[in-house]
């Protein structure tokens, strides 16, 4: 086997060696297939390349010191795929069959899941497309789910360390009553432009403000935002953001440190009040904000350091993942 640099690895694509995929043709679910390709063969009128029929996922499995292999909250990945499937009328991938999936991935690629300690860990990205030819605008009859795993280091290259964002009104990430809340590709398309323009003038991402006012916060890039003050957790609330697997589960270790924790409309004005502000989900974690740059406004500055609760946040919810603090919310499963 070639070496890997465990300490050292991008957040980015590796080749390993085995991908399932899954065949949905004539109103079922077919049997899971192996396959050593990195390459699908699919209809030049695939719904999935004209239309966008397609979802994802992202969830990691995680090395122990007791050498076992773990999951993360698997069933939450499973039904907000099927959430995708039922918002853009996809076929539902039934959570058993999902879990069988991402299972038989992980076993067949055992020996590129990260060591404990290494700070990396293995990603798993399943995906569902409309593979089905189609020609009008309309749902295709035959789709495609597949299950491919690379391991991974930090998300941010700066690892757990503040990073700047760029406020934006100048783009949306996604339309009211739209795709937000589904993880679709389209909304990542979206998210480009203005990415790209954020890069380009020194800043890590982007902080979106809500479509249809441009008062409220939206999302922090490709990940949920928060914000901390006077001992709460606060993240917004919207139909048009995606319900992060990572976000729910900091509000509920927010409440056993003892926090206070809130679910609602945040306005961007209210950027001057906290404490701590930072950007979560599955590939980062948490990664917190130093300061946030309103190019019509004020600049809010936070620290140069993680902030105090961010980091209990980040380290009690990676120490459950990791298996080094006990699994008290039924969060984990184990892959023998």
């Amino acid at each position: 086997m070639e070496t890997i640099n465990w300490g050292n690895l991008p957040f980015g694509y590796m080749k390993t060696d085995y991908n399932i995929r899954c065949y949905y043709r004539d109103g079922k679910w077919g049997e899971l297939e192996v396959s050593s390709s990195e390459y699908i063969n699919i209809h030049m009128s695939a719904t999935a390349l004209h239309y966008g029929q397609e979802s994802f996922e992202g969830l990691k499995a995680y090395k122990g010191k007791d050498g076992r292999t773990r999951l993360f909250r698997w069933e939450e990945n499973a039904k907000r795929m099927q959430s995708s499937s039922q918002g853009i009328l996809m076929a539902e991938l039934p959570s058993d069959k999902f879990k069988e999936a991402i299972t038989k991935a992980v076993k067949l690629n055992e020996r590129f899941v990260p060591p404990h300690g290494s700070g990396a860990a293995l990603y798993i990205r399943p995906f569902l497309f409309g593979s089905g030819p189609q020609i009008g605008v309309k749902p295709a009859e035959e789709y495609l789910f597949v299950v491919f795993v690379t391991p991974v280091g930090p998300y941010f290259k700066e690892g757990f360390k503040p990073v700047d964002m760029l406020l934006t009104r100048e783009f949306d990430r996604a339309a009211p009553q739209g795709t937000g809340k589904y993880k679709v590709g389209g909304n990542y398309a979206a998210s480009l432009t203005s990415i790209k323009k954020a890069h380009e003038e020194g800043y890590t991402n982007v902080l979106y403000l809500d479509s249809k006012e441009k008062k409220y916060i939206d999302e922090c890039g490709p990940a949920n935002f928060f914000g901390i003050k006077n001992n709460t957790y606060i993240t917004p609330e919207s139909d048009s953001i995606l319900p992060s697997i990572t976000n729910n589960s900091l509000l509920t270790i927010a409440a056993d440190l003892g926090m206070k924790t809130e679910r609602r409309a945040v306005e961007y004005t209210e950027l001057s009040t906290f404490e701590e502000v930072g950007a979560c989900g599955t590939a980062a974690v948490i990664s917190p904000i130093r300061k946030i740059v309103d190019p019509e406004g004020e600049e809010y500055f936070y620290g140069d350091e993680p902030g105090t609760m961010s980091t209990k946040l980040y380290e009690k919810l990676v120490a459950i993942q990791y298996g080094d603090e006990p699994d008290t919310h039924g969060w984990i499963e184990f892959i023998d």
